[in-house]
């Protein structure tokens, strides 16, 4: 279950998108691929610009703070919870967007089954509800598709 901050409970924001996918590969490895977060752009097509701020290390961790680009808008995100190989969370906030993406990552006997939720506040959250619904969420599936892909050929560089 996902640890939602008040701000960013899914009762309380005008979006939230839910996506899941069984990963078969176990789930150290798919962690690893998604706290790489400089490698994304590599293999999610939705991402660019990944730039950890003020750190020497490549991966995510709490408190890490980070600029990128997806779905079109830059954002400032910053890691608001971070237990390995079970759950991350940041906050992301753009021109129009104030949101809260979380990741759990299950154990299965079969993989990692992970599953990403994502909500938002703003005139551009509003916006794309409205004009684009369900670009989000296929977006979403899209980033776990790309992730299981990656973690069937073993760990990152």
């Amino acid at each position: 279950m996902i640890k939602w901050p008040d701000h960013y409970h899914p009762s309380r924001v005008p979006v939230h998108v839910v996506n899941e996918l069984t990963i078969p590969a176990p789930c150290e490895v798919v962690w690893a691929w998604l706290i790489r977060a400089p490698l994304w752009p590599s293999w999610y097509p939705n991402s660019s610009d990944v730039r950890l701020v003020d750190r020497p290390q490549s991966e995510l961790r709490l408190g890490t703070m980070f600029t990128w680009k997806t779905f079109g808008v830059k954002l400032k995100s910053t890691v608001q919870e971070f237990v390995p190989r079970e759950r991350v969370a940041w906050s992301a906030r753009g021109l129009g967007v104030d949101a809260y993406h979380a990741w759990l990552f299950l154990p299965r006997q079969s993989g990692t089954h992970v599953i990403t939720e994502e909500t938002q506040y703003g005139s551009l959250a509003r916006l794309q509800k409205l004009f684009m619904p369900g670009r989000m969420r296929r977006g979403h599936q899209l980033w776990l598709e790309k992730l299981s892909e990656n973690a069937q050929t073993g760990t990152p560089p």
